[in-house]
């Protein structure tokens, strides 16, 4: 029986193994799995797996890569992925980063806990993997104590002081809670009065000011030498930390220091618009430090706003649109409309695609997921935020090339969420993944499938809301990964390249898609196009095989996938 006629419901080789819809495909490898996992998370599930059962797969992908000694390159993939921003949520990557911490394998133990600072950017990150760790089983050794210890040591006493000031407590920790057992030692005497501050209030330690220091115990204590060294590295890195940090004064005496933390406690009660508003321009304070009675103030959010960090701004379009503060023209309006354009900006913010996208599809409908919250849609805004997406992504310069983008609409892809957000499917999410190349590339086309293929006229200057309008129209089936080439044999249309968006559960085809492919390049005489398969859940599956070096599995919603795609596609990789 020749391979083009054995069904997807029959395995082609013997290395291929059976997905959940019951059909034959590849597994990735468990680098490719991580990679996934930090990408696109397991909430939410899939529409064949529950939330509990695909998280605990990706944990054991991870724990194979570990015990075959790939625990370091582990850690070097989540480092990478987190400072370059090309994930759009921390909590895989915490996640990730506790389970090499709590290996057995030193050297990865090492690496993790090497690697806090650097991952763990502001309190909300380091308080997400304590609370990982702890999940886990992993107990305050030695070297969580010391790790953690070093994370408040290393910090600049002005950006420590801004961080446990707007983030006093996350996961269920405060910075007192974290101190009291990481038991960080320094000769800082800001830090020190910091340390104070935190674990005994402002008043006790402004009291003990000019009382001799308190130590914590010698094994404990983290040598200064070592300490200023890591310090210079570390302060040295985060020059171009997040721009969540980047508007912190800075602050080189007790006295003001001392000044930071009393308009800090003073603002906390405040009912006094005048008040609040010099103290914001004094001191740099954000929204975090305004007393909630106060954030119906449309002058108080007018002020926050000319110094608001990206990713909190984006975040609060909706209460500021509520408050009237976004009124058509208004220079608030054409203030965060210039920002969302500034391509710049956003990659040094390391504004995810992904999180502009729930952004667009929470701010457009003009009403949260949950809460009272309403407000009037700004028509300039929303297309702001479209403009933001798209801008978000790594540059991808246009290769030229023949494109024929294939959309999986199929029953599996409309169930299950993209990092747990309710606005998104994996159906939702590939249309947008696909307007990124039909933007770039000038030659580029559109279909959709499921167990038949549906032509869609959809062209690069679409809105996503009409994009997504017009794949929800499309009937659901089962799913069939070879149809793309198929109908590109069929109609003796010439294509470079193949882009699959799928969950890659396909099942229902006479034609695995690989010998689809195979045909394709021999009848049509092509014998160089390539197929990128776009994974938009985090299972184990592939439709590429991984003897074809013309064919590429990418994750949906890596920030670098488009770039990644275009290079592959140009035989640069």
């Amino acid at each position: 029986m020749s391979g083009e006629t054995i069904p997807q419901s029959e395995p082609l080789r013997a290395d291929q193994v059976q997905n959940n819809a019951g059909g034959f495909v590849w597994t990735v490898d468990d680098m490719q799995r991580l990679r996934r996992f930090l990408c696109l998370g397991s909430e939410g599930g899939t529409y064949y797996q529950g939330e509990k059962e695909l998280g605990i797969e990706n944990a054991q992908a991870i724990l194979k890569l570990i015990e075959t000694g790939r625990g370091t390159e582990v850690v070097d993939t989540i480092k990478t992925y987190s400072i370059e921003g090309r994930t759009s949520k921390q909590n895989p990557i915490m996640f990730a980063l506790a389970l090499c911490a709590k290996s057995s394998d030193l050297a990865t133990k090492q690496a993790a806990y090497g690697s806090l600072s650097e991952i763990c950017r502001i309190p909300t990150h380091l308080f997400m993997f304590i609370k990982y760790a702890r999940a886990l089983g992993q107990k305050w050794g030695r070297a969580q104590r010391r790790a953690v210890a070093k994370w408040y040591t290393e910090q600049s006493p002005s950006k420590l002081a801004m961080a446990v000031t707007k983030y006093q407590n996350r996961e269920g920790y405060t910075h007192r809670d974290v101190l009291r057992l990481s038991h960080p030692s320094t000769k800082d005497p800001l830090l020190c009065f910091l340390f104070d501050y935190i674990t005994h209030g402002l008043q006790k330690a402004t009291e003990n000011l000019n009382k001799p220091k308190e130590t914590t115990s010698e094994n404990q204590t983290i040598d200064n030498n070592q300490e200023q060294q890591s310090s210079s590295q570390i302060h040295a890195s985060n020059t171009v930390d997040e721009e969540e940090e980047g508007n912190t004064k800075k602050l080189a005496t007790i006295e003001q220091l001392k000044e930071f933390l009393e308009t800090v406690e003073k603002a906390k009660t405040s009912t006094n618009d005048d008040e609040l508003i010099a103290a914001i321009r004094q001191h740099n304070l954000v929204r975090e430090h305004m007393p909630t009675s106060m954030l119906k103030s449309t002058a108080l959010w007018g002020v926050l706003l000319e110094k608001m960090p990206l990713t909190a701004m984006i975040r609060n379009l909706g209460k500021m649109s509520e408050i009237n503060l976004l009124t058509e023209n208004s220079d608030a309006e054409k203030l965060i409309v210039q920002r969302l354009k500034n391509r710049e900006q956003l990659q040094r913010a390391r504004v995810h695609p992904f999180s502009i996208l729930v952004a667009l599809g929470t701010y457009k409908q003009g009403h949260g997921f949950k809460g009272k919250l309403k407000w009037d849609v700004s028509e300039n805004i929303k297309k702001a935020l479209e403009e933001a997406f798209y801008l978000s992504f790594k540059f991808v310069k246009p290769t030229n090339l023949r494109y024929l983008l294939a959309l999986d609409v199929s029953g599996s892809m409309s169930c299950g969420t993209i990092n747990g957000s309710p606005s998104i499917t994996p159906a939702e999410g590939s249309c947008a993944m696909c307007m990124v190349t039909l933007r770039t590339e000038q030659h580029a086309k559109v279909v959709a499938f499921s167990h038949e293929l549906i032509p869609v006229e959809i062209t690069k200057d679409d809105t996503l809301e009409k994009v997504m309008a017009t794949t929800r129209a499309i009937s659901m089936g089962g799913t069939d990964c070879a149809l793309p080439m198929l109908y590109a044999l069929e109609h003796k249309e010439k294509f470079d390249v193949f882009v699959v968006y799928t969950d890659n559960e396909t099942w229902f085809g006479k034609t695995h898609p690989t010998e689809a492919l195979q045909k394709y390049r021999k009848e049509m005489n092509c014998p160089n196009a390539k197929l990128i398969v776009v994974g938009m859940q985090s299972n184990s599956f592939t439709i590429a095989d991984p003897n074809d070096k013309g064919m590429l599995d990418v994750v949906g919603f890596d920030s670098a996938a488009p770039q990644v795609m275009s290079l592959f596609a140009e035989g640069q990789i």
